[in-house]
């Protein structure tokens, strides 16, 4: 299936918001995929997922590297169930933004250890696919 990212269905939104673990998928400069675990939130209001991470990170800086224009895709797994949420991506650092992410984050998941060095990936997704 392929949808808009604001008008997922109940069974969708709700995937998106048990425990699961998701990967993250950059661009290293060569064109190659990075591909990682993470942890990730997403707000249906606004069709916009997060992870956080430290700033120094290789996906932080695979993301800084896309000049703002970055796509990435993140993708949730459950058996039969998935999904991939794809869109433009930006890195921010502001506290505002660490904060908010941070209290995202420790609602789906648990409080996250501090780090200092912090920053959130914010995705605007523009294209959901899956199964859910």
């Amino acid at each position: 299936m392929a949808s808009d990212p604001r008008t997922l269905g109940p069974d969708t939104l709700t995937f998106l918001t048990e425990r699961h673990l998701a990967t993250l998928t950059t661009l290293r400069p060569d064109g190659s995929p990075h591909v990682v675990p993470v942890g990730m939130t997403f707000d249906p209001e606004t069709a916009t997922a997060r992870v956080i991470t430290s700033g120094t990170s290789a996906k932080a800086r695979h993301v800084r590297d896309g000049s703002g224009g970055a796509r990435v895709a993140v993708c949730q797994v459950d058996g039969r169930r998935w999904l991939t949420l794809e869109g433009a991506a930006v890195v921010k650092d502001d506290a505002a933004s660490v904060a908010d992410a941070v209290e995202r984050y420790a609602r789906r998941y648990r409080q996250p250890r501090e780090n200092p060095a912090r920053v959130v990936i914010e995705i605007s997704v523009d294209r959901v696919l899956g199964n859910a």
